[in-house]
């Protein structure tokens, strides 16, 4: 019996996704992007698994530049997201006009992120449509303990199922 696509877009949608920035960078080309596949994996060491669609510019630069950075954001402003689903403006100092610094590794940390995880890339598994980034914890910081991480369930926007063709 085959599962009927909306169905399985509705269901997928009701999983408790964090979203976050997701920096990359590879010699001096630097993005940032939405993310909502985000996970920690293990405790010993600490890695965070990110799962970014295979055409995206995050992509080559991670697989190119071997590190991410996962930018917890504000649950109170999520328009950030919004900007951030297409590739990203770099001026030299800031991305989409917010301000960056490069983590331990080069990969962008913003400065407007109450937390953030600067990891390097220890594996990475190609799962079809997306790849499965393994990054261990080189460095982090919380900003802002008091603020709520933004989750999916705090914006409009629907991200995993069935691909749209």
């Amino acid at each position: 019996m085959a599962l009927d696509d909306e169905l399985l877009n509705r269901i997928t949608w009701k999983i408790p996704n964090a979203l976050a920035l997701i920096g990359s960078r590879a010699g001096d080309e630097r993005n940032a992007m939405t993310a909502s596949w985000i996970t920690q994996l293990s405790m010993e060491p600490v890695l965070i698994g990110v799962s970014v669609d295979n055409s995206a510019i995050t992509h080559r630069l991670i697989a190119d530049g071997g590190s991410f950075t996962v930018n917890l954001w504000d649950a109170n402003d999520t328009r950030v997201f919004v900007k951030f689903s297409k590739p990203a403006l770099d001026d030299g100092s800031t991305l989409n006009g917010r301000a960056v610094r490069g983590a331990t590794t080069g990969a962008p940390v913003f400065d407007e992120a109450p937390a953030w995880m600067d990891c390097a890339v220890r594996h990475r598994l190609d799962l079809g449509t997306h790849t499965l980034f393994v990054g261990e914890v080189v460095d982090a910081a919380i900003h802002n303990d008091e603020a709520r991480a933004a989750s999916m369930s705090d914006t409009r926007m629907k991200y995993g199922g069935v691909k749209r063709h």
